[in-house]
């Protein structure tokens, strides 16, 4: 049964990576070499990132909320921006298109991020003699946090590498790329600052990625439409 419990957990926190990639065209046009490479960039910027966090955070001997040490975190987060620019214009890729590549950058990010953050924990705790729900909730917080990444990875294709798109928009991009890459401080706020469950604040991270993918979708839909 504890077997069973984990495959079905590892199942759900990494198998729509895979559905995706082969439901999608990238399987098609042979992007998995785009994704890896895209995967590499996040394990440089989350060592980036540590590194910071040790330098600039102080060890907290409570589990309050300290805004002053979650403003340090959002900024210190924004190297993820920085890793997700250098993927998407400084990396060699294939001849795709920018609505393929993006997808593929956004999907080696959040896979990484998953192995990175979630395996070992799932390994370890899932496989225990008493169920509990937590690797279930984590799960579905991979998922989340997957079409988070394709949303950020394509306001980030917006905002560098397409040029024509209508002045209009520009403010609403960059604001949207603002909030999905402020997620996890968001997220520490509902839990720490608000006192919010993990069902409720997964529940609160599935509702926000859908949305943001909603806006995200219209807002490359509406820049690849040709200027009058």
């Amino acid at each position: 049964m504890t077997v069973f419990h984990f495959f079905n957990c590892a199942i759900l926190t990494f198998g729509p990576h895979a559905v995706y990639y082969s439901a999608t065209p990238l399987s098609e046009y042979d992007t998995l070499g785009t994704s890896i490479k895209a995967a590499v960039v996040y394990l440089g910027t989350t060592l980036v990132k540590l590194v910071c966090l040790a330098t600039f955070l102080k060890v907290s001997e409570s589990d309050s909320f300290d805004p002053y040490q979650e403003l340090l975190k959002a900024l210190i987060g924004f190297i993820d921006v920085a890793g997700l620019y250098f993927a998407l214009t400084q990396l060699t890729h294939r001849n795709i298109s920018q609505n393929h590549k993006f997808q593929a950058v956004g999907l080696g990010w959040a896979f990484a991020d998953s192995v990175l953050h979630r395996l070992a924990p799932l390994w370890v705790g899932a496989r225990g003699l008493e169920f509990t729900w937590d690797y279930i909730l984590q799960g579905l917080e991979a998922n989340a946090n997957l079409v988070l990444s394709i949303s950020l990875a394509a306001l980030g294709s917006l905002m560098w590498l397409r040029k024509n798109k209508p002045k209009t928009l520009i403010p609403i991009i960059y604001t949207c790329a603002g909030i999905v890459a402020t997620m996890p401080s968001i997220t520490s706020y509902l839990r720490r600052g608000l006192g919010w469950q993990l069902p409720k604040v997964v529940g609160f991270e599935l509702f926000t990625s859908l949305v943001m993918a909603f806006i995200s979708w219209q807002l490359f839909a509406a820049c690849q439409r040709p200027s009058s």
